[in-house]
């Protein structure tokens, strides 16, 4: 790959949130520290509602089954190649002119450690052969899988692009609140060895899943139910108690543990909480379980001048006052105050991941997922048809 020409891609997120497919048309120049990005568009496009009662299903071990992930796998790759289509649209870039997609995949079901007879192990569906067909463009897919081949958990991967981006003269944690949340510690002028990551523990997931229950919207948008709530501390007490908030990284997590059959655990156990009560506290127990982390696992090893907060739950205000007032000792930003798109995040770094995997580059961050070796991340499906 010519390294000095600037390269055309699409990096697609599809999280654990089910909050839509993210698809970002960047500009890359460079790999590596050298790597220049520019972002020309982004958007977020719905997934059906049916199509989110299948992922649902296909991470609920009970509903699963392998008729429906093999069906799950092609009906994602369509809508991954439509979302890289529109965002093609909506910024009048042919796609002719596209070098590489980078794709994250839909997250079915994530085994960070052995379990019993079930090895560590992680699948993530959306065809990309599919993808490279409907699109005719170079695929990257399946980053997971290399860094768990190496020892690691396959999880977080966005650090070393956060390393690319956010390296600087401070001490910063690059907390991004998605489905789940999960903190990159870059230290001030750091080399990549410095850096370390894990997953905090929930991010958006429960929130959502209870406003669909309790108010028959998608989200809380700008956290104005939590607002109207008063937290309630009883449960929020033995929702800190669950042993993952405490777990020592590395750790990863996932809606194996805090999706629908969590929620509905506690709508059957709290009947008699309020409704925007409930929301509060399981707004305030993101927020909560972040600073728990926060003073276990990184102000034992650094003083942190600045939070960056990126990610959907960057936009719900109740939540970052919460953090804000939880971390008084810290500067708390979101990733627009920087100049970044906090929606756009994860979807550029796959964009970024693809490019270091095309240059031949290692991309797993040992801190992060626990991996033995530095590797290459990603399967690399070829353009189908040449011109």
């Amino acid at each position: 790959m010519n390294k000095s020409k600037v390269k055309y891609a699409v990096g697609l997120m599809s999280g654990t949130s089910l909050d839509g497919i993210d698809a970002a048309l960047v500009e890359i120049k460079g790999s590596g520290i050298n790597t220049k990005i520019n972002l020309i568009e982004f958007i977020n496009d719905d997934i059906p509602e049916k199509v989110k009662n299948e992922i649902r299903n296909c991470c609920n071990v009970e509903k699963s089954n392998t008729e429906l992930v093999c069906s799950l796998n092609f009906k994602l790759g369509y809508l991954f190649s439509k979302s890289v289509k529109r965002v093609c649209s909506k910024a009048n870039f042919a796609m002719e002119k596209l070098d590489f997609i980078g794709s994250h995949g839909q997250t079915i079901y994530h085994i960070p450690k052995e379990d019993g007879s079930c090895l560590k192990s992680t699948l993530q569906i959306g065809e990309p052969a599919v993808i490279a067909y409907e699109t005719n463009t170079l695929v990257v897919s399946n980053f997971r899988t290399m860094d768990m081949a190496a020892g690691g958990e396959g999880a977080p991967l966005v650090p070393y692009t956060e390393y690319i981006l956010y390296r600087g003269e401070k001490n910063r944690a690059l907390q991004n609140i998605g489905g789940i949340g999960n903190v990159t510690v870059v230290p001030a002028m750091c080399n990549l060895e410095d850096m370390y990551a894990f997953d905090t523990g929930p991010g958006n997931m429960i929130i959502d899943e209870m406003v669909q229950r309790l108010k028959g919207v998608k989200y809380d948008k700008g956290g104005e139910f939590a607002a109207q709530g008063n937290v309630n501390e009883a449960l929020l007490k033995e929702l800190m108690e669950i042993k993952y908030i405490t777990l020592k990284p590395p750790k990863t997590t996932g809606r194996e543990l805090f999706g629908s059959q969590f929620v509905d655990k506690l709508l059957d156990k709290y009947k008699d909480i309020e409704d925007n009560d409930m929301i509060a506290t399981v707004t305030m127990f993101t927020a909560k379980s972040i600073q728990e982390n926060y003073r276990r696992f990184i102000f034992n090893k650094y003083k942190i001048d600045e939070v960056i907060l990126g990610g959907g739950g960057s936009y719900n205000n109740t939540l970052v006052r919460y953090i804000k007032e939880l971390l008084p000792e810290c500067k708390v930003m979101i990733g627009e105050d920087l100049g970044y798109s906090s929606d756009a995040k994860e979807s550029i770094a796959f964009a970024i991941l693809a490019n270091e995997t095309l240059n031949g580059n290692y991309s797993n961050v040992l801190g992060a997922t626990g991996a033995k070796k530095r590797v290459i991340l990603g399967n690399i499906t070829p353009i189908p048809r040449r011109a």
